[in-house]
């Protein structure tokens, strides 16, 4: 993160039919039943969702298990670059896994199949391309210049196309009327201190909406980068909200503006029964505090 349905044939019924044909017609039904398979559209394919099974993110899983280190009660995390670096063959492995899936796929997935591959895709290559300079950087800006950003060149191949970091997030995950979906914000790590969390484990399409919702609890209830200010009565949350305000206006469970968003989730920025109701009433200021771009690493 940076500034800036399948119609299927009733299984039992053309071999029901079939055996009330003549040989001929039954190789004629039996070659438009096999076309229609090969094309996802007949009794042999499988749905969207087994299709998006078959995709294996386990070793996504196994590789962020051995070096994702949660940190205050699994509110925030750090990562062991240098482990990963050790690690590098495995990771440069799901990297192809990756790039190999044809777009056609990807395409027939349910969106949550779809959002799953594109968030860790977004993970795991960001992790490739600090290992790129480890050790020998403080942050991921390092890897751009006033004139360039490491977000924007295109570098990635996926989907039959050479994408960005920028173009997985911005024009795939962000897309208007695709996900709709702003708890994407809580799930893609730029590798920055300030940045939600890295997740322990890959995004998986059956559990999706769980693991966002968590995501969401965790990074809300971290008072360094999410708080309801008592003393002053103001909301102080993440540059994130500035940034990508919009994302969260965009009609998600029935959420139509930013204070929506705050006060739905009123019990997870404040303690107190009545700093909760006032975050609820939608009338609390809002800070947005500066953003950390220091290398989510663990210290040496």
């Amino acid at each position: 993160m940076k500034p800036k349905l399948c119609l299927t044939a009733h299984p039992s019924q053309p071999a029901a039919e079939a055996q009330a044909l003549s040989p001929a017609r039954r190789r004629l039904l039996g070659g438009a039943i096999g076309s229609l398979a090969l094309a996802g559209l007949g009794p042999l394919a499988a749905g969207p969702a087994a299709a998006a099974e078959a995709f294996d993110h386990g070793p996504w899983t196994a590789l962020l298990k051995r070096h994702v280190v949660l940190l205050r009660g699994g509110q925030a995390s750090q990562v062991r670059y240098a482990g990963f670096a050790a690690d590098r063959p495995a990771l440069k492995a799901y990297l192809t896994s990756l790039s190999a899936l044809p777009r056609a796929r990807f395409e027939a997935w349910t969106p949550a199949a779809q959002m799953a591959f594109l968030i860790n895709a977004y993970n795991a290559w960001t992790v490739e391309l600090i290992l790129g300079r480890y050790p020998r950087l403080a942050s991921i800006k390092d890897l751009g210049s006033l004139l360039s950003s490491p977000w924007k060149p295109a570098w990635i191949p996926l989907l039959g196309e050479t994408l960005s970091l920028d173009g997985i997030e911005h024009v795939r995950l962000r897309a208007r009327g695709r996900y709709d979906d702003p708890r994407i914000h809580f799930a893609v790590n730029c590798a920055s201190v300030g940045c939600p969390m890295l997740r322990e484990e890959a995004f998986l399409p059956e559990r999706l909406d769980a693991q966002l919702d968590e995501q969401t609890a965790r990074f809300l209830a971290d008072r360094s980068r999410n708080r309801y200010d008592a003393a002053s009565g103001r909301l102080k949350v993440s540059k994130i909200f500035d940034w990508y305000g919009e994302d969260f206006r965009l009609g998600h469970r029935g959420i139509r503006s930013l204070a929506g968003f705050f006060a739905s989730q009123a019990e997870r920025l404040a303690e107190a029964p009545a700093d909760q109701a006032r975050l609820r009433a939608g009338k609390v200021p809002i800070d947005f505090l500066d953003y950390d771009w220091a290398l989510n690493d663990v210290p040496a």
